[in-house]
């Protein structure tokens, strides 16, 4: 059996009985990455085909047989792994917010305005691919299928991720005189919800590529749409 945790930096690592040398293991994520054992490619395997059902379909029509038949292994197999639907899927969703947390990470630490640094990170999100943009959107879909310490795991995990490293920014920004005083938090979820746009199926045909919908976020952000916007002085 399998579990998977973040620590108090935010770095997720999973956790699993060895068999083969008697004690559970614990090993980062980029660790499991750099050298997998055949039942850590096992997890990642399990986890990767999960990601596309969870997308597919709602949290109460994936079932464990379903994603068992799509990584090749038998329900028994999946089970020794993750104790449960519910364990999977934390640690799946764990997991991706590790990732995009040190992905998006890099902006927050990156010179530059910050224009300069939200282009950046904005950038690396719409470039992700689709499935990936689709599982950040997943934990607000089914958080209400969880209570407790997994509820919570989850929030904070999203909001390392994206929210709190948008907000730094803005934060910055706003200490900085470039950007006008606000509450930052509420403008970084207010920066969230305008990247969420862009990313529908109708503005995604109407902007046409990654740079317009990067383009249209930035500018409706920073300048607003009013014509008199040019003329303003602050």
């Amino acid at each position: 059996m399998a579990t998977g945790s973040l620590d108090k930096a935010g770095a997720y690592s999973y956790s699993y009985a060895d068999r083969s040398v008697g004690r559970l293991v614990t090993l980062t994520e980029s660790e499991m990455l750099d050298n997998p054992t055949r039942s850590e490619a096992t997890a990642a395997r399990i986890i990767a085909v999960a990601k596309g059902l969870f997308v597919a379909g709602n949290y109460s029509d994936v079932t464990t047989d379903m994603i068992a038949r799509a990584a090749k292994i038998t329900k028994g197999g999946l089970y020794h792994h993750f104790a449960s639907k519910e364990d999977l899927y934390v640690a799946m969703m764990l997991g991706d917010f590790d990732e995009k947390r040190r992905l998006f990470g890099q902006s927050v630490a990156s010179p530059g305005t910050c224009r300069d640094r939200l282009a950046r990170l904005t950038s690396d999100y719409l470039e992700l691919p689709s499935q990936d943009r689709d599982l950040t959107h997943l934990v607000r879909r089914d958080i209400n299928t969880f209570s407790g310490r997994e509820r919570s795991r989850l929030i904070n995990a999203y909001q390392r991720a994206l929210p709190r490293q948008i907000e730094t920014i803005i934060s910055d920004g706003i200490r900085d005189g470039e950007l006008a005083a606000g509450n930052a938090r509420i403008l970084a979820w207010s920066f969230v919800a305008l990247v969420e746009v862009v990313i529908g199926k109708y503005a995604e045909k109407e902007l046409g590529s990654t740079g317009a919908q990067l383009d249209h976020v930035l500018n409706l952000f920073f300048d607003g749409i009013s014509t008199e916007t040019a003329g303003r002085t602050t």
